[in-house]
């Protein structure tokens, strides 16, 4: 928890980024499917990493710094998700490109108004003459979400130097951007003097193995074990064939059982993981009318805590949240735990305060913070 963040800046970075695990869950009794984990120490630019366990692949939440990520991880990402095109956000796109070209073969990104053209200006600002040759094809999938839900997506190519190709236009079923059988990501925006993109991932019903249940039927775990979770949470018929492959010590074994039998059998269903991730906007009525119901009862909460509220004035006019703000925001829609980021640079000596605010706000009743602006010292 936050009040036992450590004096120094860099371990308060290892203390927030240890806390990403999913909290107030009994880690014996299920397994969750969404690891969130940012990537940087508070004061970097923005990035979470959202391990999908088991699935070998991730999600990226924000481009901004993401130099902390070796190569393996960047390859395990299908999906990115820009939250605003600010430079703090957006920069890593072209080390992220770097990495998946020519190994990668597809990769989605989804932002706000302008997205598509403007992932489109950064691919043209290089020269792609040689690429076309690279074994593997790279396309990226580009998805733009207007504010009326409206979307516009684009494919570019290594193959034609990653010239645009259009696809048709789509609307998003309510603020869902990205439905899978096992998580769905929603978005809606909030203000920032221009439109921002507030997340939340959610894991779906998740399936949980009944292991003295398992071993009556004397058969051990396997990859049939996945395969049996995919189909029960993506609708599958019940009569559809699953094929069990074990292996013991007197031998290795196969039969084959209905998904509806198995999951009968052995499986215990359970609420999914919900992770909220907010960055980038002012303390406004509207902002409080969007997020409310959005991120209401979330698992954990990220959120930004750029200023300390005796600069709310320069909170304020920079279109950021206070870490009491933040605080009060994440106690309000009843988040189980919080994870503050994105700290201002002019605080770098003074990160425990920012710190400290965020917990008190979210650890005791209050007020909301007060909207009294006093005089500060200027600067980020």
């Amino acid at each position: 928890m936050l009040a036992t963040l450590a004096v120094a800046p860099d371990q308060i970075a290892r203390t927030i980024n240890a806390s990403n695990k999913p909290l107030n869950f009994p880690a014996k009794l299920m397994r969750h499917l969404l690891q969130p984990q940012l990537v940087n120490e508070p004061f970097s630019d923005p990035a979470l990493y959202v391990d999908l366990r088991d699935e070998r692949r991730a999600l990226l939440f924000d481009l901004g710094d993401i130099s902390g990520l070796p190569p393996r991880k960047l390859l395990r990402v299908s999906h990115v998700f820009v939250s605003h095109t600010h430079m703090d956000h957006f920069a890593g796109f072209d080390p992220m490109l770097r990495v998946v070209l020519g190994r990668k073969k597809s990769l989605v990104l989804i932002g706000g108004p302008g997205f598509v053209a403007q992932v489109e200006h950064k691919l043209r600002a290089y020269t792609w003459n040689v690429v076309h040759r690279y074994p593997v094809e790279l396309v990226l999938d580009v998805r733009e979400i207007g504010m009326d839900g409206r979307g516009q997506r684009a494919h570019f190519s290594s193959r034609n130097g990653f010239a645009h190709q259009p696809y048709a236009a789509f609307s998003c079923t309510g603020d869902v951007l990205h439905d899978e059988p096992l998580l769905r990501v929603r978005g809606r925006f909030v203000d920032h003097g221009m439109p921002c993109l507030a997340f939340v991932i959610e894991e779906k019903a998740r399936c949980r193995v009944a292991k003295d249940r398992l071993a009556a039927m004397g058969v051990s775990t396997g990859a049939w074990l996945r395969e049996l979770k995919h189909a029960v949470l993506s609708g599958s018929p019940a009569q559809m064939p699953i094929h069990v492959r074990w292996r013991d010590r007197l031998g290795e074994h196969a039969m084959t059982r209905s998904v509806g039998e198995l999951r009968d059998v052995l499986l215990d269903a359970a609420p999914g993981l919900r992770i909220g991730y907010v960055t980038d906007m002012r303390f406004t009525p509207e902002n409080l009318r969007t997020l409310a119901p959005f991120i209401a009862g979330v698992d954990q909460l990220f959120i930004e805590c750029a200023f300390l509220h005796a600069d709310r004035a320069h909170a304020q006019r920079k279109n950021h949240l206070t870490a009491r703000q933040a605080g009060w925001i994440a106690r309000e829609v009843g988040a189980r735990a919080v994870v503050p980021f994105h700290f201002s640079s002019r605080y770098r000596s003074r990160s425990l305060e920012l710190a400290a605010e965020a917990q008190a706000a979210f650890s005791a009743p209050a007020t909301p913070p007060d909207e009294d602006a006093p005089a500060d010292q200027g600067g980020s």
